[in-house]
């Protein structure tokens, strides 16, 4: 899939949303470090919410292929990076992709793609993690899901309780994972320590 994004949106209307924040502090927009300031801003914006304009059809690409494999496949650390629905600030970090297949494969890129396609959208880690674990049980047919997500919120690092070391994991758990304990045990222990934010 190419990483060329479609949008409807207006450049303009973003770049002018922009202007009137950045001049809301009292800068000036005339200043050369900030002339072209809105216009990047509400480029970068388009970006990181281009989730918003994924087909999840055209994402997958047809990227099933039969196996006759039914252990755990993991896909792990997957960096991702998304914008806090509250604040509008960043959060970043690692998930972790484990299914049981039945019947077929989902080409390991996929995993990383439909991640992405999530990420870019504004969010709280909660719900990435259901969202994804849900979108790849539709697509797979598979007979269980399971995802963690392991990320560092600029929303408590900048602002609020400023507590520069912390990390929030959040699970999703579907299929044979939510009653099987010895594939859920299976799928915990093979996935990567929580590591600090920094």
């Amino acid at each position: 899939m190419s990483n060329t994004l479609t949008i409807t949106s207006n450049y303009q209307e973003s770049a002018e949303s922009y202007r009137q924040l950045i001049s809301s502090t009292g800068e000036d927009l005339h200043r050369p470090g900030l002339e072209d300031t809105p216009m990047r801003a509400a480029k970068a914006f388009a970006h990181l919410t281009q989730g918003y304009h994924q087909n999840l059809d055209e994402v997958v690409n047809d990227a099933l292929f039969p196996s006759s494999n039914r252990e755990l496949v993991l896909v792990q650390n997957i960096e991702f990076y998304s914008l806090c629905e509250h604040h509008m600030l960043p959060f970043h970090g690692i998930a972790h992709v484990g299914y049981l297949p039945n019947g077929q494969v989902l080409g390991l890129s996929k995993f990383a793609r439909i991640v992405d396609m999530f990420s870019r959208r504004l969010q709280v880690q909660e719900n990435l993690s259901e969202q994804i674990a849900q979108t790849i049980m539709e697509v797979t047919g598979c007979r269980g899901v399971a995802v963690v997500m392991d990320a560092a919120h600029m929303c408590m690092m900048m602002r609020g309780v400023n507590k520069q070391h912390s990390t929030t994991r959040t699970m999703s758990m579907l299929g044979e994972f939510v009653h099987d304990n010895q594939a859920r045990t299976e799928f915990l222990s093979a996935i990567p320590k929580r590591q600090p934010a920094f």
